[in-house]
């Protein structure tokens, strides 16, 4: 089933990630450029200049992990996916949704004193959090049986 009741992704984060990873790529692309223009004694070649671009390269992409967080939710669970991995929790599973003072993120309450961190839902995104977290807190009342 490929229609979801909500999706939720971080706002702000991923803005930040995109323009960190922008510069993180002209940064290294400029000091490629420079490597053989600036006399410091050592002789720079191609390959060093591309390597310094390829390490600006592989640094946004690792930044651009930060925009890749979501959650997803329809009928037949919850899909939460963070910047490494994605995990599936059928409703049976999901005891609520907190977000626990000074969190930087909220989380899916598991048995057994477990939880699944959801970086879609951000403290920095203020009332997108808000809505988001009360619309999870009602799709799980619809789904899960609960009030």
């Amino acid at each position: 089933m490929n229609d979801w009741d909500l999706e939720v992704r971080s706002r702000k984060s991923a803005r930040y990630a995109m323009g960190v990873a922008a510069l993180c790529v002209l940064l290294f692309l400029v000091l490629g450029v420079l490597l053989r223009s600036s006399a410091t004694g050592v002789y720079f070649r191609l390959v060093d200049q591309l390597a310094m671009i390829g390490i600006g390269v592989a640094l946004a992409c690792g930044v651009l992990l930060l925009a890749r967080p979501r959650l997803r939710v329809n009928a037949d669970g919850v899909r939460v996916r963070n910047a490494f991995g994605e995990r599936r929790v059928d409703w049976d599973l999901v005891q609520g949704l907190s977000f626990p003072d000074g969190a930087a993120w909220a989380r899916i309450e598991l048995p057994d004193d477990e939880y699944i961190p959801v970086m879609a839902i951000q403290s920095n995104d203020r009332e997108h959090a808000v809505a988001a977290v009360r619309s999870f807190r009602g799709l799980e009342a619809k789904y899960a049986g609960r009030d």
